[in-house]
């Protein structure tokens, strides 16, 4: 089940980069479930990862290999996160690494090791390993779509987004793939995603593109308030259509930095459109805010509501429950007699209560839609924040309650 047709657009390869995608048997005997990428020589790479405290141990090494030089290969496996493994999975994920080093013959610290699935099981090294040849042979700049089926768990459809710009009659390329579909609320980023442009951005800069893309996208999305112990979004610059984006070009960084932004909003959204049981795609807008984080918080309280989120799935216009969640946001000295809510075009709250202008005819039309959008006007300073979450259904509950099987 998910939200809107999930039509991908054309995948453009991207000069400099590859991917090739196998079946280890991670979980599942046959499923195609590791996925390499390959960096050409001279790339830049960004990353940013989840602050959850129980990070997985491919996060803790793709985070001290990125600092350490160059990164020549991504290995991605599904099915296993190799997260709350200990020292045990530490030495596994490394042993990943040394075999797909060993066969491209780079030093281990240029292979960046990327896990998703069940926390708390051993990865099975043997498999990984045993297919990593498999992997190379299977390289080719065609790649993206395997591969977005390749990182999927409890995805239903793979993810995607892919565009060009002109720059003075020059091609630039930017192409990405992103999974996840539930323990999303991410505090960098998501579940995984992989990004990958043929410009030439050097290291400092991609880092900073990055991660303005991904506070504005990745993390601006909820499932279900969970915040991952896998997450990570990785930006690939291999420079090989010679275009070169540096802060001395102001119009082409803000033309590529637009860019970076799209593909990653679209990927994010992406996610919430195939949460787990989503029914409905819900656009949460705080206006006339104080600040950006009374505005979030605001905009979280709702999203996370499970009463809110039931009502959403029934197609409930029970706006109170959404009058709620505003009121116990946190919002110091709210002044909820100049407040509004609205659901779609039907102003629902103005005056410290119900709309006179509202009917539930109006509200209920807007929530037999799959896609929804709530605006609190908080009338409090300038500030607006967006964030997009789904609903919550009865197949989320059957999904997590027989995750592991």
């Amino acid at each position: 089940m998910a939200v809107g047709p999930g039509t991908l657009p054309t995948l453009h390869p991207v000069a400099g980069f590859r991917i090739g995608t196998t079946s280890a048997g991670v979980k599942k005997p046959g499923r195609k479930d590791l996925v390499l990428m390959e960096i050409a020589e001279g790339a830049s790479t960004a990353g940013v990862f989840t602050l959850n405290q129980f990070c997985a141990a491919p996060v803790r090494i793709c985070k001290t290999h990125l600092q350490q030089g160059m990164p020549s290969y991504l290995v991605i496996n599904t099915g296993n996160a190799n997260a709350g493994t200990g020292k045990q999975g530490h030495q596994d994920a490394l042993d990943v690494c040394q075999a797909v080093a060993d066969r491209a013959g780079v030093a281990i610290q240029q292979v960046l090791p990327f896990s998703t699935g069940v926390i708390g099981e051993k990865l099975p090294t043997d498999r990984i390993i045993s297919a990593v040849p498999a992997a190379f042979d299977a390289l080719s700049g065609d790649g993206w779509l395997e591969a977005a089926s390749g990182i999927m768990t409890t995805d239903t459809r793979p993810k995607a987004y892919s565009m060009q710009l002109e720059h003075q009659g020059q091609v630039i390329t930017l192409t990405g793939i992103s999974k996840g579909a539930g323990m999303i609320k991410p505090n960098m980023a998501t579940m995984l995603a992989y990004i990958a442009t043929d410009a030439k951005v050097k290291p400092a800069l991609l880092q900073s593109l990055l991660s303005r893309a991904a506070d504005q996208s990745f993390n601006r999305i909820t499932i279900d308030g969970d915040t991952s112990t896998n997450d990570s979004c990785m930006l690939v610059a291999t420079g090989a259509s010679g275009v070169e984006v540096t802060e001395d070009n102001s119009e082409l960084l803000a033309q590529f930095g637009a860019a970076v932004d799209k593909v990653l909003l679209e990927l994010a959204q992406a996610i919430i459109r195939d949460g787990e049981g989503a029914t409905k795609f819900v656009t949460i807008s705080v206006e006339q805010a104080a600040s950006s984080e009374e505005a979030l918080k605001t905009a979280y309280a709702v999203a996370h509501s499970p009463l809110v989120k039931t009502a959403l799935f029934a197609s409930d216009p029970n706006w109170g429950r959404i009058l709620a969640a505003v009121g116990y946001a946190g919002i110091e000295n709210l002044d909820v007699d100049t407040l509004q809510i609205w659901l779609g075009e039907a102003c629902i709250v103005e005056n410290g209560g119900r709309a006179a202008s509202y009917t539930e005819v109006a509200g209920q039309a807007v929530m037999n839609r799959e896609e929804i959008t709530i605006r609190i006007i908080l009338n409090r300073g300038d500030k607006q924040e967006t964030v997009w979450t789904t609903d919550l259904s009865k197949e989320y509950v059957a999904i997590n309650a027989d995750y592991r099987s």
